[in-house]
């Protein structure tokens, strides 16, 4: 996937890492665009269109969650959020309103650039013309990667690129468990650490957004010390969480 088009804004208040980004990304083939405060950032990503957005958590005027809450109700564009070192909560907040990974600070902009592209290229995989473009159902709920879509009994589902590639991985193979470990590989990018639960959240937000779970519908269980498997129906028995 070629990156010389791409084009990422960068919202961060401390303006000599917002700069150093900017060379740095601008070297890496990217375009860039910097904002410095939570209102202006949300000017910006209304009126302009952006491949990927680096979003700190710590914002003069609105916070980087009142900013990720505000976009994720009209805007899809991948987020990438960064949050101060060993700051588990921010981390989880930040995936559950809709951001698609996190690096924690201090980071090395190598570390940041392989993100970014993990989440573009999982983004984008469903634009691509070799990549699979049939629809897959399971149940009532049907994705289609050629349009990005998802719906649940026809009702349309609005949905991350990360949360689309995980459901996506979890219909392709209904019954089969998917491993955390094969998840975080291929939808994340990166090897599985320790304490790291993307993917659980990834999952909740999935359960949550589609209503999964509820009688007759496609279920998301979990299988303890393993990973996940979706089901085309939910299981009365309780899951081996």
């Amino acid at each position: 996937m070629s990156n010389t088009a791409l084009s990422v804004l960068i919202v961060d208040d401390d303006r000599e890492l917002a700069q150093m980004l900017t060379e740095y990304l601008g070297a890496e083939g990217f375009t860039t665009e910097a904002a410095h405060d939570g209102n202006t950032a949300l000017t910006r990503l209304n009126a302009g269109k952006y491949d990927l957005v680096i979003l700190d958590v710590m914002l003069p005027s609105l916070n980087g969650f009142d900013v990720l809450r505000n976009l994720r109700q009209t805007l899809s564009v991948p987020v990438i959020m960064l949050t101060a070192h060993g700051t588990d909560v921010d981390r989880i907040v930040g995936l559950e309103l809709g951001a698609d990974d996190y690096l924690p600070k201090p980071f090395n902009p190598r570390e940041l650039v392989a993100r970014i592209r993990a989440v573009l290229r999982r983004f984008t995989t469903a634009r691509e013309p070799d990549s699979p473009s049939s629809p897959v159902s399971v149940g009532q709920l049907r994705l289609d990667p050629a349009t990005f879509g998802v719906a649940l009994d026809g009702k349309q589902i609005r949905l991350t690129g990360t949360e689309f590639r995980v459901l996506e991985m979890l219909m392709r193979a209904p019954g089969q468990v998917q491993s955390r470990d094969v998840l975080t590989e291929r939808v994340l990018g990166r090897k599985l650490t320790p304490y790291d639960r993307s993917i659980d959240t990834h999952v909740s937000n999935l359960r949550r957004k589609l209503g999964l779970g509820e009688p007759g519908l496609p279920e998301i269980r979990s299988i303890r010390g393993t990973g996940y498997v979706l089901t085309a129906q939910s299981d009365p028995s309780p899951q081996d969480l």
